[in-house]
């Protein structure tokens, strides 16, 4: 199959009410230019697994300012003045998790694994509604292994076959993610030939991926700004 493709060309792929695992750190490792096209798109409705929310009108920001998030799970919305303000009013739904247990769900999901148990959040609000077990004099919180339907990730370097390589922090969640989803599409600042990637660098390998766009965007700074 053929993984290079132009982000319109991936529009059928989306659906009404999807689970999207959205990679990203504010802005950093996340998928600018697929968010800009999913932003677009006709369908709407989705489930985002995702740190946050965007930040700057860029990113998951465009996609909610747009009308298509039902529902946020993830760790870090405060960002998102609009967001919080969607949900005060009941406008949009949110699951909160704490950052170490949202990426372990993800990891849990691409692995098989059904679930996990952490001390983390018990006696708390988080807890409600969620099993508590007793190990070893110890309570602890059963959380539900995280799958989505499609992982919006980025990545720094790609070859043909679709390897991928990260830069730095900007790895983030997307290696998890791209485990995690029953369709990959990842977004690059490059494209190379294969056989130009280092076995050793690489962290995704390409039997993960289904598809890889070219980023638009370019890092000025600390912030993202699109290519002339």
């Amino acid at each position: 199959m053929e993984k290079l493709r132009k982000v319109e060309e991936l529009a059928p792929l989306f659906k009404d009410s999807m689970r999207l695992l959205v990679g990203g750190f504010g802005i950093s490792g996340t998928p600018l230019t697929l968010l800009d096209a999913v932003a677009q798109f006709d369908t709407g409705n989705y489930e985002i697994v995702s740190n946050n929310l965007g930040d700057d009108g860029k990113g998951l920001h465009k996609v909610f300012e747009a009308g298509k998030i039902d529902k946020a799970i993830g760790s870090f919305f405060t960002i998102n003045k609009e967001a919080i303000m969607a949900w005060s009013m009941g406008q949009l739904k949110i699951d909160l998790i704490p950052q170490g247990t949202l990426a372990e769900a993800i990891r849990c999901g691409g692995a098989g694994i059904g679930g996990f148990y952490t001390p983390t959040a018990v006696g708390t609000r988080l807890a409600e509604g969620k099993e508590v077990r007793e190990i070893d004099g110890v309570r602890y919180l059963f959380e539900k292994a995280i799958k989505g339907d499609i992982a919006l990730i980025k990545a720094a370097k790609a070859d043909k076959a679709g390897n991928l390589v990260y830069h730095t922090t900007a790895r983030n969640f997307n290696p998890i993610m791209a485990t995690a989803a029953e369709v990959v599409i990842v977004e690059v600042d490059e494209i190379v030939e294969i056989g130009e990637l280092s076995p050793e660098e690489i962290v995704t390998p390409h039997i993960f991926v289904d598809y890889v766009i070219k980023s638009k965007y370019i890092k000025q700074g600390r912030t993202y700004v699109e290519a002339k």
